[in-house]
C-alpha cells in the first residue's frame, strides 16, 4: 500500500497510543484526587498525596488535548457524530477538569479554613471528570444508541472506569508515599482492584454481546488459542497486585513499583482488547476509520508535525518521571 493508503491505521494508532497514555497517566492523578480523604485530621496526607502529583498533573491532560486535536484533523465525521453523541457529558468533563485546575493552586494561597473547602472541590472535579470520562467509553461501546441498556451500561461503565482509576491511583500512592498512607493506600487498593475486576469482566460479556461478529473474532479457532493469555495475564496481574497490597508494608519497601507497573498492564491489556473487538471502526458499528479519514493532502502535511510533536511529548513525560522520581515530600509553592 501507498503511504496515502496507510494514512488512516497511521492515525487512528496514534489516536490510540494518546488514549492509552492519557488513561494511564493522567489515571493515577484523577485516581489520587478520589481517594483525597475530608477529614480535617488527615490534611498532612491531603498534602502529601496532592504532593505525589503536583509535578505531573497538568501535564498528563496534554494528551486529551492530543486525543481531541488528532479526532478533529484526522477523523473529522467521527469527531462530529462522537461529541453531537456526548455533548453533556464531554462538558462535564471539561467542567470537572477546570475544578480540578482551580483547586489546585487555590489550596495552596486561600486561608488554612478554607483549604478543605479547595480540597474537596479537587476531589468533586477528579471524580466528575473520570465518571464522565467512563459514561463517554460505555456509551460508546453501546454505538451511541438511545435505548435504556445503553444507557444503564454507560452509566455502569462510569462506575466501572472510576473504580480502575482509583486503582491505579492507589498503586501510585504505594510507590510514592510511606508509613500509614501507604499502608491505606494499599487498603484503597485491594477494595478498587476487586471492583475493576468485576467491571473488567461486564464490559467484556457486553463486549462479546452486544454483537455477533466480535463474538466470533474472540472465539473463531484459531483465534481463541493466540487471545487466550490476554484474559489469563489479566487474572495473573490482579492477583498479584491483590497480594502485594495484602502485605503492605514490605521491607525496605521492596517492590513499590510493582502494583504501578501491573495495573498499568492491567490497562494495556484491557486497551488492546477493545481495539481489537471494534478495529477498524472509530464510531463501533457506524463509522470505519477509511471512510471517516480526512483528505490525504492536509494529513500528509500533519503527519510531519505529530513526528516531531509526539517524539517531544514523550521525551518530557519520560524526563519529568526521571526528575521526581523517588517518595513524595511536602508540597512547596513559592
Amino acid at each position: 500500500m501507498s503511504l496515502e493508503e496507510w494514512l488512516p491505521i497511521i492515525f487512528v494508532g496514534i489516536l490510540g497510543v494518546s488514549v492509552l497514555f492519557y488513561a494511564v497517566l493522567d489515571g493515577f492523578d484523577l485516581g489520587v484526587g478520589i481517594l483525597l480523604p475530608m477529614d480535617e485530621a488527615h490534611e498532612p496526607d491531603r498534602d502529601i498525596m496532592i504532593a505525589s502529583i503536583g509535578p505531573f498533573w497538568d501535564a498528563n491532560e496534554t494528551w486529551l488535548v492530543l486525543i481531541i486535536g488528532v479526532l478533529f484533523i484526522a477523523f473529522p465525521t467521527a469527531h462530529s457524530t462522537i461529541l453531537q453523541a456526548l455533548y453533556i457529558p464531554t462538558l462535564l468533563l471539561l467542567v470537572g477538569l477546570i475544578l480540578r485546575g482551580v483547586a489546585f493552586d487555590f489550596r495552596a494561597k486561600s486561608v488554612v479554613t478554607r483549604k478543605l473547602r479547595w480540597d474537596r472541590a479537587f476531589k468533586g472535579g477528579s471524580l466528575l471528570a473520570t465518571a464522565s470520562l467512563g459514561y463517554m467509553l460505555g456509551f460508546w461501546v453501546m454505538g451511541f444508541e438511545s435505548s435504556v441498556p445503553a444507557y444503564s451500561f454507560a452509566v455502569v461503565s462510569a462506575a466501572c472506569v472510576t473504580a480502575a482509576f482509583t486503582y491505579i491511583g492507589a498503586a501510585w500512592l504505594v510507590m510514592k508515599t510511606e508509613g500509614e498512607l501507604q499502608e491505606r493506600a494499599a487498603h484503597w487498593g485491594r477494595l478498587a482492584g476487586w471492583l475493576t475486576a468485576a467491571g473488567v469482566v461486564l464490559v467484556s460479556v457486553v463486549n462479546i454481546s452486544i454483537d455477533p461478529a466480535i463474538f466470533r473474532r474472540w472465539f473463531d479457532f484459531p483465534q481463541v488459542i493466540y487471545l487466550l493469555p490476554l484474559p489469563a495475564l489479566t487474572v495473573v496481574l490482579l492477583v498479584m497486585t491483590d497480594r502485594y497490597f495484602a502485605r503492605v508494608p514490605h521491607e525496605h519497601d521492596i517492590g513499590s513499583w510493582k502494583p504501578l507497573a501491573s495495573v498499568a498492564t492491567i490497562f494495556v491489556l484491557s486497551f488492546f482488547g477493545l481495539a481489537y473487538s471494534y478495529f477498524p471502526y472509530v464510531v463501533p458499528g457506524e463509522l470505519t476509520i477509511w471512510e471517516a479519514i480526512a483528505a490525504p493532502e492536509p494529513l500528509l502535511f500533519i503527519l510531519v508535525g505529530v513526528a516531531i510533536v509526539l517524539p517531544t511529548i514523550l521525551a518530557y513525560t519520560v524526563f519529568s518521571y526521571w526528575v521526581f522520581r523517588g517518595k513524595a515530600t511536602e508540597l512547596r509553592y513559592h
